[in-house]
């Protein structure tokens, strides 16, 4: 939304703001709160996923839907009268690697569509704000055009140096007072920052525990997205942007993705200038980076004679992990393949779906793998990926036959058997949806 051409498909009031917020960086806004009318409130409704998951009220979409115009006039009334109350987050936990878990905050339907009128309206004000550095979370970016930029810094020359860090607990961790004092900047709407504090004064439900936590943003929820990145524009981009790269001697790109980022230099003297600091700039804002998982690293082009990558610096981005590699006319380039943590993360939840679903008819199990496996192409599917993509494939097909043979002892399913069964449901090829670089 880095143009008023990019909303044609909401309301011109919106549009007006767009262009207002271009025409005056330094502006701010008193009257938004209007913007959350009802045809907001349903626009909302139709962005809302089918299958997402319920929060305490147990409302789907499907069942709100029901009564629509009604139940979109009834929640307009109540904002317009103050008398809307956000509902508690109900809090689940996902997997990570080595057995952690993330909680996740899964808020009650009608909080959604709150959530998401509001998302819509700040993003009006600040995607003109936000920095090119910043990709995640935002309309016409992505994680793969964050990896390109990564590469075409150190196909220049300026990515040297890497500095890959990682904040501890990022939603868990903004200082909603700081938060506050950032949106003042831009937004002047008492109703707007009122209902905005509504989201993020709430209870959490862990089962039957409600708390009421005094700091972050609920990991899960609508506009998190959107406050971490107004949060880290101002903690981060802009201190990097207008105060630290023109201390610099050479040139240096920070590339962030939500709170997940990286900084090419040029030079191992800027790199370590920056290092030392970075840590103290974003500890002002209540963030800490990972003692373990943030560290600075050389990326230098290895000679052209050199013949091997072997014990050359690698760093994890968005999931990859990127290493130097010869192309197939020898020339050194920087290239990625799927991080290990995250290819056994996606089979281990490939064995989960098969042990859980052993018992549904082979059909629907066939298609659910597929789709399961082709979601995993569409991000992973990267150029110069396909080794990782097979690796995930093969262990699929030794999963699905394990839980299989599992289902009855009178029967058993060979091996033979087993390859008549993919031959008549093949699962997906492994495919390259994604070109960041040549081969």
């Amino acid at each position: 939304m880095s143009n008023a051409s990019t909303l044609g498909h909401v309301s011109p009031e919106l549009l007006k703001v767009v262009e207002r917020a271009q025409r005056e960086p330094e502006g701010r806004f008193h009257s938004l709160a209007h913007l959350l009318d009802v045809p907001a409130l349903e626009r909302a409704y139709h962005r809302m996923r089918k299958d997402a998951a319920v929060g305490v009220d147990g409302v789907t979409k499907e069942e709100y839907g029901q009564a629509l115009e009604a139940n979109l006039q009834d929640l307009h009334a109540r904002m317009k009268a103050k008398r809307y109350r956000h509902q508690p987050i109900r809090r689940v936990y996902i997997p990570k690697e080595q057995g952690r878990t993330r909680p996740i905050g899964i808020s009650a339907f009608e909080d959604k569509l709150v959530q998401d009128a509001v998302r819509e309206v700040l993003e009006a004000v600040y995607e003109q704000d936000f920095l090119d550095c910043s990709y995640g979370f935002r309309p016409g970016r992505s994680a793969h055009d964050a990896v390109r930029t990564l590469d075409r810094i150190v196909h220049r020359g300026e990515g040297s140096w890497i500095l890959e860090a990682d904040i501890v607990s990022f939603f868990d961790s903004i200082d909603r007072e700081e938060l506050a004092k950032m949106l003042e900047i831009r937004v002047a709407d008492g109703s707007l920052l009122r209902l905005i504090g509504k989201c993020l004064h709430v209870g959490v439900l862990d089962g039957a525990e409600l708390s009421a936590p005094e700091t972050g943003t609920a990991q899960g929820s609508v506009l998190s997205p959107l406050l971490g990145n107004v949060y880290l524009h101002y903690a981060l981009d802009l201190w990097f942007e207008t105060e630290v790269k023109p201390r610099l001697r050479g040139r240096a790109t920070l590339i962030r993705y939500a709170d997940d980022f990286a900084i090419g230099f040029e030079h191992e003297e800027d790199a370590r200038r920056v290092m030392a600091v970075l840590g103290k700039r974003l500890a002002r804002f209540g963030l800490t980076l990972h003692p373990d998982k943030t560290r600075l690293l050389p990326f230098r082009r290895p000679p052209a004679g050199q013949k091997s990558g072997k014990g050359l610096a690698t760093f994890d981005f968005l999931g990859f992990t990127l290493y130097w590699a010869r192309s197939r006319r020898g020339r050194w380039g920087m290239a990625c393949k799927t991080r290990r943590a995250s290819l056994r993360r996606a089979i281990q939840s490939v064995t989960d779906w098969c042990h859980l679903h052993r018992h549904l008819p082979v059909r629907e199990q066939h298609a659910a793998l597929t789709r399961r496996l082709r979601g995993h192409f569409n991000y992973f599917g990267v150029s110069g990926n396909f080794r990782s993509l097979l690796l995930l494939v093969e262990a699929a097909k030794r999963v699905w036959y394990k839980w299989l043979c599992r289902r009855s002892q009178r029967k058993r399913l060979t091996w033979e058997r087993f390859a008549d069964l993919l031959d008549q449901h093949p699962l997906p090829r492994p495919r390259i949806t994604v070109r960041i670089w040549g081969p």
